[in-house]
Order: C-alpha cells, then structure tokens, then sequence
C-alpha cells in the first residue's frame, strides 16, 4: 500500500515539504503545550488534576 502512495507522491513537485511542514507544526504545538504547563500555577495544577474526582450528583448529566 505504501509503493502505491508514495508511486503518486514522486509525481508531486515538492511533495518531500508537506511532511516537513506537519513536523514542524506537531513540534511547535507540544513546544507550547510544554511551555504552558510549566508556566501554570500549583493551584491551577491542583484544581485540574481534582475536577474529574469532584462531581456531585448535581454535577452529573441527567441523561446517563
């Protein structure tokens, strides 16, 4: 399967940029990501890591 994608990939000028530039993007994005994790506050960190643990039965959907 992959001869028959990359057989019509060759045909494609510059075809060699499209993985480069979703590289660089995936890259960038988790650079960020990381970043704000580590900029974020203890309280913050603390609030997020108990709001799954946190839910009260006025907090559950009605409909499960």
């Amino acid at each position: 399967m992959f001869k028959f994608i990359r057989q019509y990939a060759e045909k494609i000028d510059h075809a060699n940029v499209y993985p480069t530039a979703g590289l660089l993007i995936f890259v960038i994005f988790f650079i960020c990501v990381i970043i704000y994790v580590k900029k974020m506050s203890k309280e913050e960190v603390n609030v997020l890591s108990s709001l799954p643990l946190d839910l009260n039965d006025d907090d559950r959907p009605k409909n499960l």
